[in-house]
């Protein structure tokens, strides 16, 4: 037994039973165009493979053992040399010469949009994040403020409310394999409300305001993001609740500084970065929305900046030693801090 290699044939048969009429096959070549796929010889076509495959021939003929030769490729053109394209570096002359970290800094006049003025004046007669000052410099506690100590639901009622006792928990709230408990008392359950109704498992005294950081007093996270254009370096501090008229920008052509306040919580985020490359002070600006601060520096070079900043030696460092700090004390466990419910 042998092979036909007839196009579309490919059975096997014995040479003494070969006949004018045992094959059944494609004498034209395969097509493939636009997805379909046929024989130029029968003009069937079709979008799947394997359908393609089973077409059967249009022509009958004996079967055939020599394979057909295989039709040489044509050469292929000349083609050009390709080269790599980089974008031109400034000229020596067109850099300018790097300024002081230390010059002096200039404060951007912001632009504040209409939708935050308004939400502004809506928090000033509110009276959100403006603390009552006593006559001793010490802040007032508010009637309704909420114990801060986690697990007690007491609210300030009045002086007489301190000498009651606080019970509460002294731990963490922890969620772990649906899990909820405090890492005080460790009585667990999967049940989220439960979780919040666990009552105290240590008395104490009410705490009414919240602890500031002794490291840093005026402490605040905000997330920044940045991304450039052929002509400008634009920065974005994402925050919301913040006051615009005590939140401060200031640069020098290799400085950025950043202060956006937040008066309900009494403190500040703070940015202070050496730029890449070098900025127009004067051509730059800020716009504040009620959910960002937006810097948009002008390059005074036409250059692409790589990144951001330039790390500072002692960012570097404190850097280091918090994240040590953070993968010796951190216990491996889900922690969220419930103190705000």
């Amino acid at each position: 037994m042998v092979i036909c290699y007839n196009k579309g044939c490919g059975k096997e048969f014995a040479v003494d039973e070969n006949n004018p009429e045992a094959c059944v096959y494609h004498p034209g070549v395969p097509i493939f165009h636009d997805a379909y796929k046929g024989w130029s010889c029968c003009k069937k076509q079709t979008t799947d493979f394997t359908e393609f495959l089973n077409i059967s021939g249009c022509t009958k003929s004996r079967h055939s053992d020599v394979k057909p030769q295989e039709v040489p490729k044509p050469p292929k053109a000349d083609l050009p040399e390709m080269t790599s394209y980089r974008p031109p570096l400034p000229k020596e002359e067109e850099l300018k010469p790097r300024p002081s970290f230390d010059s002096p800094l200039e404060t951007i006049t912001p632009t504040l949009s209409p939708s935050l003025k308004k939400e502004f004046e809506e928090r000033k007669q509110q009276g959100e994040g403006i603390e009552q000052i006593n006559e001793d410099g010490d802040e007032e506690i508010r009637i309704g403020t909420q114990c801060k100590n986690k697990g007690c639901k007491q609210e300030y009622l009045g002086p007489h409310v301190n000498e009651w006792e606080c019970i509460h928990h002294p731990g963490v709230a922890i969620f772990h394999e649906g899990l909820k408990y405090w890492s005080c008392c460790k009585r667990k359950t999967t049940d989220f409300q439960a979780f919040l109704d666990q009552a105290g498992c240590e008395s104490g005294s009410h705490v009414w305001k919240k602890k500031k950081d002794t490291d840093d007093p005026n402490k605040c996270v905000c997330r920044y993001d940045w991304h450039q254009t052929g002509g400008q370096v634009v920065v974005a501090i994402y925050c919301k609740n913040y006051d615009p008229h005590r939140t401060i920008v200031k640069a020098n052509p290799i400085r950025l500084k950043a202060s956006v306040f937040f008066p309900k919580e009494n403190s500040s985020f703070n940015l202070d970065l050496e730029l890449r490359g070098i900025i127009d002070v004067k051509a730059s600006s800020v716009t504040m929305t009620p959910t960002k601060v937006e810097i948009c520096m002008k390059k005074a070079e036409p250059m692409s900046w790589v990144k951001l900043d330039i790390p500072r030696v002692s960012e570097s460092i404190d850097l280091a030693e918090s994240t040590k700090k953070l993968t010796v004390e951190q216990p491996k466990v889900d922690v969220l801090d419930l103190s705000d419910l």
